[in-house]
């Protein structure tokens, strides 16, 4: 008799443990390594490609050479957002550089980036930097969110609007320098015309005629 007891109890703990395992299975997982808090797990990605092209550059370059640029930046969709370089060469070659990159917009940015590769001897090349910024695995729902953390798709709708919002990429990186000077007027602009602008109420409301004629 004590021996039946004993195995109803086996069986009464056993099926206890099995309840428990399978509501811990469907329990929301935690996270419990450095990605646990508020931050997101997804953040842009920001990728930068260089393309270039070297051009004979005698004293400026042939308009067989200027045309032959147009046609490489066509074939590159060159728009707002890329910048364009002029590396060695003559200063009338990088000015006939600036007047096609001028045709798409865009003004040549200074400095270049660093490539593998000289420039060769009489010649001048022409980079084309693109930076392009996004979010990888998004949405991303592998795990859900538990107690006291973020799901993994936190942050994912906001980081991917402005990932391919941004006009340039770059700034998520490195941002803009902030100007060291102030105007005042401009700073009280707003602050001046919500004082002295009369509220829209002290003309009365406006009669609306809505029957038509």
């Amino acid at each position: 008799m004590a021996r039946t007891k004993s195995l109803a109890a086996v069986v009464a703990i056993g099926a206890a443990l099995t309840v428990s395992a399978a509501a811990d299975a469907k329990r929301p997982r935690e996270r419990h390594d450095a990605s646990r808090g508020l931050d997101s797990l997804n953040q842009p990605v920001v990728q930068r490609t260089d393309y270039l092209l070297d051009l004979a550059d005698n004293g400026g370059l042939s308009d067989a050479d200027m045309s032959r640029l147009a046609s490489w930046f066509d074939s590159l969709g060159l728009g707002y957002g890329d910048h364009v370089f002029a590396d060695r060469g003559t200063s009338a070659g990088r000015h006939d550089v600036a007047r096609v990159a001028a045709d798409y917009g865009l003004l040549m940015s200074e400095g270049a980036p660093v490539l593998e590769g000289d420039v060769p001897m009489g010649a001048v090349r022409v980079i084309v930097s693109r930076t392009t910024a996004s979010v990888p695995n998004c949405p991303n729902y592998d795990e859900q969110r538990g107690p006291s953390s973020t799901s993994s798709n936190y942050g994912c709708s906001v980081n991917s609007n402005l990932a391919a919002m941004i006009a340039d990429p770059n700034d998520l990186v490195l941002g803009q320098a902030g100007s060291v000077y102030g105007d005042a007027n401009t700073s009280s602009k707003a602050i001046r015309v919500y004082r002295q602008t009369a509220p829209t109420g002290t003309k009365g409301l406006t009669q609306v005629n809505t029957r038509g004629n």
